[in-house]
């Protein structure tokens, strides 16, 4: 079969290797979608601090069984399923108080370990999910980043009705806020500073201001009256975002980091302190987050077509790299199909 190895950053090359066999309690899936997220680019770039190369790309996935090893019984040849890129060790604090991913030793598929950039890929049992009647392979690989979107919300408190205020309209930025509105936000506001993404969210029937041009604490007041936001998630990763997070945050609201930040940050925390602001991390997902992903988009909750924006075979792999350098900022889900 074939595996696409990024042997050094900017460079993928193809191997032929052994089909894998499924060992005990293990599902073994026919690859079918590899979506590119933002953290894979940073791979691309070598500037994705824990990952050393070769590595085998690949954690938003969906497939289709091909075989099962002894001891699976919930899974059989044909099932369309998802899986959860997580590798934790079941020993540490956070993995034996239901933390597991936040593991000491956490590794993610496709970073510290190897991913699922390849045409066939042995998974543990335990971490498959299967995809209900009706759910596309195209959907079925957006599982996982609408799951760091649940994940996020739930971070930050999220109850129906509240005010959301997202900053940054890329693709994690507008799950967050197109799932915010489906468990019941009373309004979202996403803002950017590329209209392109802007008009992504303005498809997916969200409303969003470019706060280049636009002023946002004005345009908080109108969107949500003068109580502003219940609750803010910054998703960009960058010093403007979190900076007008804090600015523009009511008194004692949570603010949820959900950007990678490759850059340290300077974070007023006198304002931090004297607002009893409560900053939260946000790291990944829990098999809970998956279930509900699954279930939002089972319910065709979600708008999720309009975000992928382009595609290409497996062995263009690299082709799509040199895309997302090219568009300038122009796209949003990349999608690899096998």
């Amino acid at each position: 079969m074939l595996q696409a190895v990024m042997v050094e950053p900017g460079k993928i090359e193809f191997h032929e290797v052994e089909k894998p066999v499924p060992a005990k309690n293990e599902v073994l899936i026919a690859i079918q979608r590899i979506g590119v997220c933002g953290s894979d680019i940073h791979v691309y770039h070598g500037k994705h601090p824990y990952t050393s190369y070769p590595v085998v790309q690949g954690h938003e996935v969906s497939g289709i069984v091909a075989g099962v090893g002894n001891g699976v019984q919930d899974f059989m040849p044909g099932d369309k399923v998802v899986f959860m890129p997580q590798v934790t060790c079941g020993q540490c604090y956070p993995c034996q108080h239901g933390m597991e991913h936040i593991c000491e030793s956490l590794k993610v598929m496709g970073f510290q370990t190897g991913g699922a950039a390849q045409e066939y890929f042995p998974v543990d049992a335990r971490k498959v999910l299967k995809l209900p009647n009706g759910v596309s392979l195209d959907e079925g690989a957006m599982v996982e980043p609408v799951s760091v979107a649940v994940h996020a919300l739930r971070r930050g408190g999220f109850v129906p009705g509240m005010k959301v205020l997202v900053l940054g309209a890329g693709t994690i930025g507008n799950l967050v806020a197109q799932v915010a509105r489906a468990q019941g936000a009373s309004k979202v506001l996403v803002t950017d500073i590329q209209d392109y993404k802007l008009e992504k969210a303005r498809e997916c029937g969200l409303t969003g201001i470019n706060t280049s041009r636009e002023n946002l604490p004005h345009t908080i007041d109108e969107v949500f009256g003068k109580e502003k936001a219940d609750l803010i998630l910054e998703c960009v990763g960058v010093q403007p975002t979190i900076t007008q997070a804090i600015q523009v945050a009511r008194k004692g609201t949570p603010i949820v980091v959900v950007g990678v930040f490759a850059e340290k940050p300077v974070v007023d925390l006198g304002l931090v302190q004297d607002r009893e602001l409560s900053l939260v991390g946000t790291l990944m997902y829990q098999r809970p987050d998956y279930e509900k992903a699954i279930e939002l988009i089972a319910s065709h909750a979600l708008m999720l077509q309009p975000l992928i924006t382009h595609r290409f075979p497996f062995q263009d792999y690299l082709k799509a790299y040199q895309a997302i350098e090219e568009s300038q900022g122009h796209y949003m889900k990349v999608m690899i199909e096998l």
